[in-house]
């Protein structure tokens, strides 16, 4: 990889704009192993949850790649079960021993739960304060649920990370974020790999001398939004980080933006029941 691109979460916290996911990534060697070579090949942000249940590997990763602490940027994330004041407080905590770290660098509510979210994060504030995490964002958050977040929040949401990939390109919460001064963030940015064969991407793709994947990444960047494509191959790992070495016209943007239908392929916030 190339300088990769950061941008500041809220003028104070920099962050790269590209990262390591590891959803469904196993514990253990697998895990490890993705995380390892990501910060070999480059990469300095790694994205995990603790409903990933792989939290022990990424630390593990980070330890075994030498890489000082203070150069990796690491996000986990709250999950559901855990929402309201102490049992937020007591699952950070346990994040942190499982990734054997000292403070992450960006802590966020997994999902919005109407009844909780408020309580949550005002925990997360409290972690903010304490230098625990030294960010605090939301994930799958619509722009009503933000809305709601504000009413009671003292400080507004770093980042948001959404599904987000040319198939969905979430305009609305996008906007949202942008009144917030909030990151954007894209999960599952290639859709699982359900786009890779849109002919407008493969013509892109095919006239920059880079993968389908590659484009998409960089379309991505270049709209602002931060992204975590996942893969627990050393190749694709390698190949997926390799986005900083080129750039999209304005009319391959406009290609690309044209292929939003809204289809998602993870729940609708509105209608989880988790």
């Amino acid at each position: 990889m190339n300088h990769p691109m950061t941008t500041m979460l809220h003028g104070s916290v920099e962050m790269p704009m590209h990262g390591l996911g590891v959803y469904q990534a196993s514990d253990g060697e697998e895990v490890i192993n993705a995380v390892a070579w990501a910060l070999e090949a480059g990469y300095r942000m790694i994205d995990t949850a603790s409903i990933y249940e792989n939290e022990d590997g990424v630390g593990e990763g980070l330890l075994r790649s030498g890489i000082p602490r203070g150069e990796v940027f690491v996000t986990t994330k709250l999950w559901n079960t855990d929402q309201g004041y102490e049992p937020a407080l007591q699952a950070f905590d346990a994040s942190l021993e499982r990734l054997g770290l000292d403070y992450v660098d960006l802590y966020l509510l997994h999902w919005p739960k109407p009844d909780l979210m408020a309580d949550s994060w005002r925990a997360l504030e409290h972690l903010q304060r304490e230098g625990r995490t030294r960010a605090i964002g939301v994930s799958n958050f619509e722009p009503h649920h933000l809305d709601q977040l504000m009413a009671s929040a003292d400080v507004a949401p770093a980042l948001n990370q959404v599904e987000l990939h040319p198939h969905l390109q979430q305009q609305s919460v996008r906007a949202a974020d942008d009144e917030l001064g909030t990151v954007t963030q894209a999960w599952s940015p290639i859709k699982q790999g359900r786009v890779l064969d849109e002919p407008a991407i493969v013509e892109i793709a095919d006239r920059l001398d880079v993968t389908p994947v590659q484009a998409i990444l960089r379309w991505q960047l270049q709209e602002g939004i931060a992204t975590i494509p996942k893969s627990v191959k050393r190749e694709r790992i390698i190949s997926n980080g390799d986005v900083f070495s080129f750039e999209l016209s304005e009319s391959d943007m406009e290609a690309m933006r044209s292929l939003d239908r809204g289809d998602r392929i993870g729940p609708h916030p509105d209608h989880i029941d988790f």
